[in-house]
């Protein structure tokens, strides 16, 4: 059976490119899983079949096909999982540094997708498709943390609708080459591709809106231990938000210094705050200090 959405274009999202809309209204389709139903006819425009670069007008209808998960190929790996919180609709999973959160590019084997499909069995939402199934959002390989993860489609679509309307909190540890010079501050710089090496993400003029909030927790000689609060979620948005202050993340091999003391990227999301999507009751879950982070400390002192 074929899920259909519907969506229509209000006045203020004109000129924005079809590709970039749809995962702007919906937050569990990424901007590649549009661009694949949109070249499979799977989304159209006013009764019509567009391009992923066509730009959006006022009052434009688009609908949304989409097809019934397909099954799944990847195996079930039994890995052993850091489990902060479970019940029948969710599981939140602290991942360790160095693992692929889903399938891609090559990587079959290994991920957390791998390690759920083990624990939850056939449990998991099928929303975002076969490579990641459960998965509304994710963390970089490099970073570890608190991620959420959905058994079923209705606690997908309410968790994903929390974090559309940011809702709910992400915080997280960094430490940071230099000495940050105010207590505390906001990064309001928007985000998008860098234009030379496309693989990364860059502060450019035409990018996604992104706001990082950010307060020094402690002071290490020429290193800076920070909490970092997300109000919006791109790709690599921490690393890139504090590179544009000239304290990139100590052993961020991507975006931090070339010749960094620390191989293991000093990023770690401990705490989030949100509301059980079937329950309503707010939840706050929270991780100890990483054993990198405090080796890496202790070595300061």
């Amino acid at each position: 059976m074929i899920q259909k959405i519907n969506l229509t274009v209000e006045d203020d999202l004109t000129g924005i490119r079809l590709d970039r809309f749809i995962p702007d209204k919906i937050s569990d389709l990424s901007r590649s899983h549009v661009q694949r139903l949109i070249s499979n006819g799977l989304i159209i425009v006013n009764k019509k079949i567009v391009k992923s670069g066509y730009k959006v007008k006022k009052s434009d209808e688009i609908i949304i096909s989409l097809p019934e998960p397909e099954e799944i190929s990847i195996k079930p790996e039994k890995i052993k999982l850091d489990i902060v919180y479970e019940d029948t609709s969710l599981v939140v999973i602290n991942k360790p540094q160095g693992m692929v959160t889903h399938p891609a590019s090559g990587v079959y084997s290994g991920t957390l997708v791998n390690a759920l499909l083990h624990h939850c069995k056939d449990s998991l939402s099928g929303i975002n498709g076969v490579l990641r199934p459960g998965i509304v959002h994710r963390l970089d390989k490099e970073t570890s943390g608190l991620i959420i993860v959905c058994k079923n489609d209705k606690a997908h679509t309410g968790i994903a609708g929390e974090m559309k309307d940011r809702k709910i909190k992400k915080y997280y540890y960094a430490i940071v080459h230099g000495k940050v010079q105010y207590d505390h501050g906001v990064i309001n710089k928007p985000i998008g591709r860098d234009k030379i090496h496309r693989h990364k993400m860059a502060v450019v003029q035409n990018g996604r809106n992104a706001i990082t909030h950010w307060k020094v927790l402690k002071m290490f000689g020429q290193f800076t231990f920070l909490e970092c609060e997300l109000e919006t979620g791109r790709t690599h948005q921490i690393r890139v938000h504090l590179k544009s202050l000239g304290h990139s993340i100590v052993g961020d091999k991507a975006y931090g210094k070339k010749n960094d003391p620390e191989d293991k990227m000093m990023l770690h999301a401990y705490k989030l705050i949100f509301t059980h999507p079937i329950s309503k009751k707010g939840i706050k879950l929270e991780t100890e200090l990483p054993e990198r982070f405090t080796k890496f400390i202790n070595l300061l002192k």
